[in-house]
C-alpha cells in the first residue's frame, strides 16, 4: 500500500514544485532589484535635498565631502551636475568613467534635468551587465538648476540572486531526486514481473508448454494475471498431453490386436482354392493391413516428434554430412540423380525431432511420389526477411527440388494438411502425415514449409515440385583461430 501512495504522492510534489519553481525565481530577481532601486532612489533623493540648500548658500563643501564619501563606502559614484551635463559636486573620474558605459545615461539625465524623476535602466535579468542609473533633479519644474546621479554596478546583486536561484533550483531537484530514488526500485518492482511473463510468452510461443509466469511478486493485479495465466497454461498442457497421450495410447493398444489380425489372414494363405477371387480378395485385405499398420506407426512417431517442442541451433554442414551419402545411395537405386549444392558454414534453428528428420521424409516423398529423375537440394541465406512467424531479421532457406510429377497449385496448401493425399497417389505407400508433421515441426521452430514450382521437366510439360523450408538463422561465433570454410558439397 505504501508504495502505491508513494507512486502518487511523489509525482504530485514533483509537478508542486515544477509549478512554483519559475514564479517564485522570478519573484525573488524582481524583489532584489526593486530594492536597490528603492534604495539608490532615497539616496539621490537625500543628496537634491542637500544639493538645493547648497546651491542656495552657497556652502558646497560639506555636500562634495559628502558625495565623496558616499563613493569611497559604497563603490557607487554620485555626482551633481548643472543643466549642461558638467559635474559640479561628486568624484569626477569615478562618475565619468562610469557614464562612458552607460548609453542611458544621457536619456535618464535628460528627463532629470526636465523636472521628471525618470524610470529605471536597469534589466532585472541577472545575465544583464548594465548599472542602474538613478537621476533627481535639483529644484522644482522650471527652476531645476541640476540633478544628482548615482551610477550603481548590479554584479553583487545579480550574484546574489544567481545564488538565490541555485537554492531554489536544488530544492525544486530535491523532489525529483526523491522521485528518482523511489520510482526506479518501485518501477522495476511493477516491471519485473511483466518482463517475466513476456519471457514466459515467449518460450510458450516455441512450444514449451511447461513453462510458467511468477506467481509471487509484483503488484496484486500482476500477481491475479499471472495465476490466470498459470491456470490457463495448466488447462493447455494438460489437454496437450491428453490428445498425445491418447494418439500414442491408442496406437499403441491397436497395434496388437491388429497384427494378431494380419497374422490370422495371412495363415489363410495355404487354404485358398485356385479358383474363384479368393486370392485377390486376400491381397486387398493384407493391403489394407499393412496400410493400417503404417498408419499406427506414423501416428505414434507424430505423437514422439510433437512431445520434443524445443529448437535448438545446428549447423547445416553437420546435418548434411550424416545424410547425403545415404540420400545419393537412394536416388541412384532408384534411378534419380542428386545435386546438392549448399554453402558452408550456414548455422540454423533446428526444428524438435532434428532437422535431419524432416529433409530425409522430403527426400522420401520424392524417392515414392515424383517419378523424378533429377532431383536437387540447395540452401542460402536471405538477409532481412520478414514474415517467418514473429521472426524478423536473416533466414536460411532449405529447397527440394524436382522434375517429377509436381502437385497442382490448388493442392499445395491442402497437401500440408494431415491424412491428405492426392488422387494421383492412392495406391502408393503412405499416410499422408509426413509433411503435415513436417510443417507443424518447423513452426515450432520459428519457420514455414511451403511448396513451389520445382525443376522443369525434361519433356516440357510443366515443373515438379519444390519444398521450401525457411528456418531462422543463428549467428555463427568466430573466433582467430578458426580454421577457413570447407568448400561446398
Amino acid at each position: 500500500m505504501h508504495r502505491r501512495l508513494l507512486v502518487v504522492l511523489v509525482p504530485l510534489a514533483v509537478l508542486l514544485v515544477a509549478a512554483l519553481g519559475v514564479p517564485l525565481s522570478v519573484t525573488v530577481a524582481e524583489r532584489e532589484m526593486q530594492e536597490t532601486y528603492v534604495n539608490r532612489l532615497n539616496d539621490v533623493g537625500r543628496f537634491a535635498s542637500l544639493a538645493e540648500a547648497a546651491l542656495s548658500t552657497g556652502r558646497t563643501e560639506a555636500l562634495h565631502q559628502e558625495l565623496t564619501r558616499y563613493h569611497d563606502l559604497y563603490g557607487i559614484p554620485v555626482a551633481l551636475i548643472d543643466t549642461s551635463g558638467t559635474v559640479l559636486l561628486g568624484p569626477v573620474d569615478a562618475y565619468e568613467e562610469a557614464a562612458r558605459t552607460e548609453p542611458a545615461l544621457p536619456r535618464i539625465v535628460t528627463a532629470a534635468l526636465a523636472g521628471a524623476r525618470s524610470e529605471p535602466s536597469w534589466e532585472w535579468a541577472p545575465w544583464d551587465d548594465s548599472a542602474l542609473v538613478v537621476a533627481e533633479p535639483v529644484g522644482r519644474d522650471s527652476e531645476v538648476v541640476g540633478a544628482v546621479v548615482t551610477i550603481s554596478d548590479l554584479s553583487r546583486t545579480r550574484e546574489l540572486i544567481l545564488v538565490r536561484w541555485a537554492w531554489l533550483a536544488g530544492l525544486g531537484l530535491l523532489p525529483l531526486i526523491a522521485l528518482a530514488a523511489v520510482a526506479w526500485p518501485v518501477s522495476a518492482w511493477v516491471l519485473r514481473p511483466v518482463r517475466k511473463l513476456d519471457a514466459a510468452t515467449s518460450r510458450i510461443s516455441e512450444g514449451d508448454l511447461t513453462i510458467r509466469a511468477d506467481a509471487e511478486a509484483g503488484p496484486i493485479e500482476l500477481r491475479r494475471l499471472a495465476q490466470s495465466f498459470n491456470t490457463m497454461m495448466d488447462a493447455v498442457e494438460n489437454a496437450a498431453q491428453r490428445q498425445r497421450a491418447f494418439v500414442s495410447d491408442a496406437s499403441h493398444q491397436l497395434r496388437n490386436p491388429l497384427t494378431s489380425l494380419r497374422l490370422a489372414v495371412e495363415s489363410l494363405a495355404p487354404h485358398l482354392r485356385p479358383e474363384g477371387d479368393g486370392q485377390q480378395v486376400y491381397d486387398v485385405a493384407v493391403d489394407e493391413l499393412k496400410a493400417m499398420q503404417r498408419m499406427l506407426n506414423s501416428l505414434q512417431a507424430s505423437a514422439r516428434m510433437e512431445s520434443m517442442r524445443t529448437a535448438s541451433p545446428v549447423d547445416l554442414d553437420e546435418v548434411l554430412a550424416t545424410r547425403v551419402d545415404r540420400w545419393r545411395a537412394l536416388t541412384a537405386t532408384a534411378g534419380q540423380t542428386l545435386t546438392v549444392d549448399v554453402p558452408p558454414g550456414l548455422r540454423l534453428l533446428e526444428p524438435p525431432g532434428g532437422l535431419g528428420s524432416i529433409l530425409d521424409e522430403l527426400i522420401s516423398n520424392v524417392l515414392r511420389l515424383s517419378d523424378a529423375r533429377v532431383v536437387e537440394v540447395s540452401a542460402q541465406v536471405v538477409p532481412g526477411h520478414v514474415g517467418v512467424g514473429d521472426h524478423i531479421g536473416a533466414v536460411v532457406t532449405i529447397v527440394v527440388r524436382d522434375d517429377g510429377q509436381g502437385i497442382d497449385v490448388s493442392e499445395r496448401a491442402q497437401a500440408l494438411r494431415r491424412f491428405w493425399r492426392s488422387t494421383r497417389h492412392q495406391n502408393v505407400s503412405g499416410t499422408g502425415l509426413g509433411l503435415a508433421i513436417c510443417a507443424d515441426l518447423i513452426g515450432a521452430a520459428g519457420g514455414t514449409l511451403r511448396l513451389e514450382d520445382g525443376l522443369p521437366r525434361s519433356d516440357g510439360s510443366g515443373n515438379g515440385l519444390a519444398a521450401v523450408v525457411v528456418l531462422p538463422v543463428v549467428p555463427q561465433v568466430v573466433s582467430a583461430t578458426d580454421a577457413p570454410a570447407s568448400a561446398p558439397i
